[in-house]
């Protein structure tokens, strides 16, 4: 089985281990498990019962870990993404008036668009069309954005008093904790010990355990019953198929998804030096995608988290197939994963973070036609809460100034078309 193994994902070409690859998952999964809780409770503010969204949570992570292991064959994970979650409940539904049924058909319409993208020539041409500089900028902006999540997760920032955010206090218990665990964590990644991140959790847990953190009480919650919750699966609803609001909603559900996916996966096959991973990886995403729509679910995205599977040696898809299998299980373990504190996973996203803030040497200072638009991206990422927004703006201005300075023959035709594309879909939002 081992030699099977090592054909078909290439592990020794890779450089990698069935045990590392499988560590790495299991590192990946524990990083991204929050958002079965997190993604259901946003999609339940839609109207969807809370157990069809933690099924279609589950669902659509196993079915994108399968995409990603026997297709893409890269260590990406592809979980329902932060801020497109939101935009499906909060926008499409409860903006827009559709309901949740629709919201899923739309889902799967722009994931069929994503398809026909990833697919065809497009996919390249729009690849290549976006330059060096900005591709760069979404992999930093995406470091910025994690070391800030990680910050907030462990409470060691928060809103404060005249100013955006203020560091908190040793007093606190989360705060307390999340320090001596980040300690732990950056000096056994410092020393390169086999398994850093693993051992972060499990010891990072056991201190926020000594702090009174955890409540072992959770463990004897009741999971959610699958039987009763498989019913999400094909609820879509083309009811409103020939209206102008679902069409509007697929616009601008799929201008979001193809170009925050294309920068995720770009900066992720980099981060592991496999440029030639892309192509798979970016089509396996479009699949799941498309997918999320039927298995009752927002749109799965090529997580920002799976750099810390990356850090931990994952190189594979045996990695995406690892942290697979263990959401399969995850329905019936609910309460023991919910007993993971939060001061336990914030060290790990601020490792990784500052890991990817690195790309930030790529960026050519002395041309501010290509800086600052990347500067943009890098800064409204984090401040905006959105990467889509973040990019949005940044492949807007790029164009704009290199007309400016007489430089418009340097920007291919798709990445105008691309930049005026993300004007009409920023109009709708601001009219909307």
């Amino acid at each position: 089985m081992a030699n099977w193994m090592d054909r078909f994902f290439g592990l020794n070409e890779n450089g990698t281990t069935i045990k590392r690859e499988m560590t790495a998952g299991l590192i990946g999964f524990f990083t991204v498990v929050y958002i079965i809780a997190v993604n259901s409770l946003i999609l339940s503010e839609s109207g969807m019962p809370i157990e069809y969204a933690i099924i279609g949570t589950i669902a659509a992570s196993v079915i994108g870990a399968l995409l990603m292991g026997f297709w893409g064959n890269a260590p990406i994970l592809l979980i329902p993404g932060m801020g497109i979650n939101a935009l499906f409940s909060y926008t499409l539904v409860q903006s827009m008036g559709l309901s949740w049924q629709e919201a899923l058909a739309v889902v799967f319409v722009s994931g069929a668009i994503f398809v026909f993208v990833a697919f065809t020539r497009f996919s390249k041409m729009l690849s290549e069309a976006v330059p060096n500089s900005l591709k760069e900028a979404i992999t930093v902006g995406l470091g910025l954005f994690l070391m800030l999540l990680g910050l907030e997760k462990g409470g060691l920032v928060g809103p404060g008093d005249g100013a955006i955010l203020s560091l908190g206090s040793l007093s606190d218990p989360l705060v307390l904790s999340t320090v001596l665990t980040f300690l732990l964590a950056i000096i056994l990644f410092i020393r390169n010990v086999p398994g850093n991140f693993l051992i972060t959790i499990v010891l990072g847990t056991a201190i926020a355990y000594f702090f009174g953190m955890i409540d072992l009480g959770q463990l004897s919650e009741p999971g959610v019953n699958p039987a009763e919750a498989f019913a999400v699966f094909g609820s879509m609803s083309f009811g409103n198929f020939l209206s102008t609001t679902f069409w509007v909603a697929v616009f601008s559900l799929t201008m979001v998804l193809v170009f925050e996916n294309i920068g995720l996966v770009h900066g992720q096959v980099n981060f592991i030096n496999r440029p030639e991973k892309y192509s798979r990886a970016f089509q396996a995403t479009s699949v799941s995608t498309m997918a999320s729509g039927f298995l009752g679910t927002s749109p799965t995205v090529a997580s920002v988290e799976s750099a810390a599977a990356m850090a931990a040696g994952g190189r594979t898809g045996l990695t995406s197939l690892t942290a697979g299998f263990l959401f399969m299980g995850a329905a019936f373990f609910i309460p023991l994963i919910k007993i993971i504190p939060d001061s336990a996973i914030a060290p790990i996203l601020i490792i990784i973070g500052g890991l990817m803030l690195q790309n930030i040497k790529n960026l050519d200072m002395k041309d501010m036609s290509e800086t600052f638009p990347a500067l943009l991206i890098i800064a409204l990422i984090p401040f905006t809460y959105s990467i889509a927004d973040g990019i949005a703006i940044g492949f807007i201005l790029y164009p704009v100034l290199k007309v400016a300075i007489g430089k418009w023959r340097e920007v291919s035709p798709a990445l105008y078309v691309i930049a005026c594309l993300f004007f009409v879909n920023y109009v709708f939002h601001v009219v909307g």
